[in-house]
């Protein structure tokens, strides 16, 4: 039992929650609520849809797993109490998982998505299992590149499924219909918000485990920069969200969405308005811990005002 919960605890079930949460609510808050009749047209749909979630499952899980292979060492000083690689489960062992889970992902992949269509995808999604290597081995350790390699893999959870409705030719880039129009700009706001909020939680992270990572080489934006300037960095670019959030509440009540204007200033807005307070005030890494859980709030209330696009026309 001891080994299955290490086991879940490396793959990160929680965020593997999350990743389905949060495609399952774009295909049916938003694809289904523009195109009614998919189902009905297209009985495979729902299949390939299970397959494309299942493959972004499983290549975040080999991720996990070989992110903590890697970082057995910082993981000893940042959080001991929480280490599984060679403690519980051996590292030939975690090296099979990584294998196994990120080849299992790529088959899911293949299967939802002909590569005679979709090869493009297909591509990407075996470019993301490599990304995650080199991010665990090296582009992690580096000044905002692995920060902003994790923000666009997020952002691709929701980027996958809106690309995967359109084969890759010349007459969908020609013929764009209102639908589509529709289709492109909610996937832009969702990606967009996953990738910014991705960016200030994986930086508020470094912070967080700064002396870790400065014991074992790494040169993260605390230790290039110092605390203070990636303080200010965090603060700009949630100004610029918090902002972009006004802006579409604004919008939205035009339309009479009240409702979720309301939602989003208190669940969404606010909270990364608390953030800023903290942020400022933060010292310790426990001080950075609570503002990295209450970021990961906001990426979950956030990705639930999808619901709202399920009764709004």
């Amino acid at each position: 039992m001891k080994l299955v919960a290490a086991f879940f605890r490396l793959i990160r079930w929680p965020n593997l929650l999350f990743i389905v949460l949060t495609q399952l609510l774009f295909e049916v808050c938003i694809y289904e609520r523009i195109y009614p009749d998919t189902r009905i047209s297209d009985p495979a749909e729902g299949l390939r849809f299970a397959a494309l979630v299942l493959a972004s499952v499983f290549i975040a899980a080999a991720g996990y797993i070989i992110n903590d292979y890697f970082d057995q060492n910082i993981d000893q000083v940042n959080k001991p109490d929480k280490v599984v690689v060679n403690r519980i489960i051996g590292r030939r062992w975690v090296i099979f998982w990584h294998m196994f889970l990120s080849l299992t992902g790529i088959f899911f992949t293949t299967f939802a998505l002909p590569v005679s269509q979709y090869w493009h995808l297909v591509l990407a999604n075996m470019l993301s299992v490599v990304a995650l290597w080199f991010y665990s081995t090296t582009l992690k350790k580096k000044l905002l590149v692995g920060n902003v390699l994790i923000s666009l893999l997020t952002a691709w959870v929701i980027g996958v499924l809106f690309f995967s409705k359109y084969p890759l030719n010349i007459s969908n880039l020609l013929s764009v219909q209102q639908q589509e129009a529709r289709f492109f700009r909610l996937m832009v706001v969702y990606t967009a918000f996953a990738f910014v909020i991705s960016l200030i939680r994986e930086v508020i992270k470094d912070m967080e485990d700064i002396e870790g990572d400065r014991r074992y080489g790494c040169t993260t934006m605390p230790i290039v920069w110092g605390i203070n300037a990636s303080k200010v960095f965090v603060a700009v670019w949630t100004i610029v969200l918090i902002a972009a959030l006004v802006i579409l509440q604004i919008y939205a009540l035009g339309l009479g969405w009240w409702q979720s204007v309301l939602y989003s200033l208190v669940l969404i807005v606010a909270p990364l308005v608390m953030v800023l307070r903290l942020l400022f005030l933060a010292s310790k890494p426990e001080d950075y811990h609570r503002i990295s859980s209450l970021v990961k709030l906001v990426m979950l209330t956030g990705i639930l005002s999808m619901l709202f696009f399920k009764f709004y026309h």
